[in-house]
């Protein structure tokens, strides 16, 4: 669908290049702008849309600490502390 914009603001170009009327040279060149940006937040969103972070992946405060307590104990090679087992 962004595609159309790219094709829609190519068009207000040639319109802006082809006209005697310098109004609607202005108006071309504005309208060919604003198409072309809609094209690029478009297809930015059309490739990040999909790369954001699920959040049910995400680790809890009190998990992340566990973890920590678990990595600290063997870095001092005591027993780990007590927890629930991971998954």
């Amino acid at each position: 669908m962004h595609w159309l914009y790219l094709i829609f603001a190519a068009g207000a170009l040639v319109l802006s290049m082809r006209t005697t009327s310098s109004a609607l040279m202005v108006i071309g060149l504005i309208a060919s702008l604003g198409l072309f940006v809609a094209w690029v937040l478009g297809w930015y969103t059309a490739r990040m849309g999909d790369t954001q972070r699920d959040e049910s992946q995400m680790i809890d405060p009190a998990e992340l600490r566990r973890l920590r307590e678990l990595a600290q104990a063997r870095k001092q090679g005591t027993a780990p502390p007590p927890g629930p087992p991971p998954l």
